[in-house]
Order: structure tokens, then C-alpha cells, then sequence
């Protein structure tokens, strides 16, 4: 009888290592399964990202033949020069926002920077447009707000930020301090 216990228990042992087994494969290829998805996902989403950031179109370039694309050309490709041109806009004299005190004054000129010189005439058309922003948003500035380089920096982008919307769709790259004199 005392066999047929050792029997039985090996055979058991035997079927526990078989059943263990066989469990332990079904998961490691479901690991496997989920590992390589993964991957495949991790790699679509990278080349996605590369092929929306641009990161893509050289090596498109260098696998069609097909030459890349100039920064300073258009969408379309058409021929337009690679020179940046300025476009000096008239003086513009405005009386801040002093809260009732001393009148104080601020004197400036600016010159707008343009992609194209083709685009030099449609923004001189919008000029009476261009000024108009200027003027509303600098009466409303305070002498504080021009303190510093970081208050010119901020002058700086609100009235690109105003000057591309005046002029769109044409591109207005930046905007130069020519002078700037508060009184």
C-alpha cells in the first residue's frame, strides 16, 4: 500500500510539472504577443511624430531623389527669394497710460520683416490696418510695461502677434526697433 502512495504522488508530481508547464508557455507567449505590439506601436507613433515634426523629409528627400524643399520658398515651391525684406513702417507718436498724471509720450519706429518682396505692396495696403492696432494696443500701455529687456521682449511679440493678424495671410516674420524713446 505504502507503493502505491509513492506511485501515485510521482504521478501526480509528474502532472503538476506537466500542468505547470504548459500554463507558463500559454503566458510567456502572451508576453511575447504583448511585447512586440508594443514595439509595433512604439515604432508607428515614432515615425508618425518624425512625419508630422518634418524630421522625415530629408531622408524623403534622399530616397526619391528629389530635391528638398528651400525654408524661404513657399508650400507650393514657387521661386521666391531666400532674402529677408524690411519694411520700415511711418514713426508712430502715442501718449501712454499714465492714471491721470503727467502726460508721457512714446516715440517709435519700427520696420516689419517680410518672406517675400512680392508681399512688400499688399501690406502696404493694409497699413491704414496696421497702424490702427498699434496705436489702440501702445495707448493702453503703462510706462511700467516698457520697463526692461523683458518688457521689450513682450512689446515685441504683442505687436507681431497684432501685425500678422492685420496682414493676414501674408508672413510676417519679425518686427524691429528701429528707435524707441519714452518722454
Amino acid at each position: 500500500m505504502a507503493e502505491d502512495l509513492d506511485d501515485i504522488d510521482v504521478e501526480e508530481g509528474e502532472d503538476a510539472e506537466g500542468e505547470g508547464g504548459a500554463p507558463g508557455k500559454k503566458g510567456s507567449k502572451k508576453m511575447l504577443f504583448l511585447i512586440i505590439g508594443i514595439a509595433i506601436l512604439v515604432v508607428i507613433g515614432g515615425v508618425a511624430g518624425a512625419w508630422f515634426t518634418g524630421l522625415l523629409d530629408p531622408v524623403i528627400a534622399m530616397v526619391t531623389g528629389t530635391p528638398k524643399a528651400d525654408a524661404t520658398q513657399g508650400k507650393d515651391g514657387a521661386g521666391a527669394p531666400g532674402e529677408p525684406v524690411f519694411l520700415d513702417l511711418p514713426e508712430i507718436l502715442v501718449n501712454l497710460n499714465t492714471g491721470g498724471r503727467k502726460a508721457t509720450y512714446l516715440k517709435m519706429r519700427v520696420s516689419l520683416e517680410l518672406q517675400n518682396p512680392l508681399d512688400v505692396p499688399k501690406v502696404e495696403g493694409q497699413m491704414t490696418r496696421v497702424m490702427d492696432t498699434f496705436n489702440v494696443f501702445l495707448r493702453e500701455l503703462r510706462i511700467e510695461d516698457l520697463k526692461g529687456s523683458a518688457g521689450m521682449y513682450r512689446l515685441r511679440e504683442e505687436l507681431l502677434a497684432r501685425v500678422s493678424t492685420a496682414v493676414a495671410p501674408i508672413p510676417v516674420n519679425d518686427i524691429l526697433f528701429k528707435e524707441m524713446l519714452v518722454n
